[in-house]
C-alpha cells in the first residue's frame, strides 16, 4: 500500500522560516509529479507549489519568491522550504503526489495519493 508522511510542520513567527518533507512509500514504480496545497479554514484547498519528475516547477502567485518546493527521486520525497512566512499562510499542508504503484506488475495503474495534512500557523 502507498503511502505519503509529511513532516517539519509546526507555529513559527511572521518573518520566519519552516520545511516541509513527503516522503513517499510502499510498492511503486513511478511517481510522476508531486506537489504541496493548503487548505485554510473556511477556504477550499489550493494548490500551493508542484514540481514534475524532470523538475520543472510551478507556484501559486502568493507564494512566488518565498517558497521552494524541491524533490530527492532516490528518497522518493517532496519538500516545500517556506521563507519570509505570513499569517496568512497559516493552513493544513498536504502533499500530493501521481504515483504508478501495485503489489505486481498485473495490479499496477497510476493513482493521486494524498497525505494526512501537517498544520503550520504563522503568528503575527
Amino acid at each position: 500500500q502507498v503511502q505519503l508522511v509529511e513532516s517539519g510542520g509546526g507555529l513559527v513567527q511572521a518573518g520566519g522560516s519552516l520545511r516541509l518533507s513527503c516522503a513517499a512509500s510502499g510498492s511503486i514504480f513511478s511517481i510522476n509529479a508531486m506537489g504541496w496545497y493548503r487548505q485554510a479554514p473556511g477556504k477550499q484547498r489550493e494548490l500551493v507549489a508542484a514540481i514534475t519528475s524532470g523538475g520543472s516547477t510551478n507556484y501559486s502567485d502568493s507564494v512566488k519568491g518565498r517558497f521552494t518546493i524541491s524533490r530527492d527521486n532516490a528518497k522518493k520525497t517532496v519538500y516545500l522550504q517556506m521563507n519570509s512566512l505570513k499569517p496568512e499562510d497559516t493552513a493544513v499542508y498536504y502533499c500530493n503526489a501521481q504515483i504508478l504503484g501495485g503489489s505486481s506488475l498485473a495490479t499496477v495503474k497510476w493513482e493521486d495519493y494524498w497525505g494526512q495534512g501537517i498544520q503550520v500557523t504563522v503568528s503575527s
